[in-house]
């Protein structure tokens, strides 16, 4: 990315977004402001309430299936961490 073309802006947010914000940036190792700026770009006004509403569900669905894969993980890891000490 180019930084000379950036413009620097002061936007309200509340501590719910903060914190989401605060995560995902740790999370993906990028700057808050890259997260913000990655998210305008994935914004697409075109696309119709139809589309959105789809788009909406899956993304619902991908959110559940991520975290159950992550509760499966850590049950996962609680058992072979059993299983090493009762050897």
């Amino acid at each position: 990315m180019d930084n000379s073309n950036l413009v620097r802006k002061q936007v309200m947010l509340s501590d719910s977004n903060i914190s989401k914000l605060n995560k995902i940036s740790k999370k993906e190792n990028v700057s808050v402001a890259s997260v913000i700026r990655i998210a305008i770009d994935a914004y697409n006004p075109e696309i119709n309430d139809e589309d959105s509403e789809l788009i909406e569900l899956v993304s619902a669905r991908l959110k559940e299936a991520v975290e159950d894969t992550q509760q499966t993980r850590k049950r996962l890891n609680k058992t072979l961490l059993k299983l090493e000490r009762d050897q």
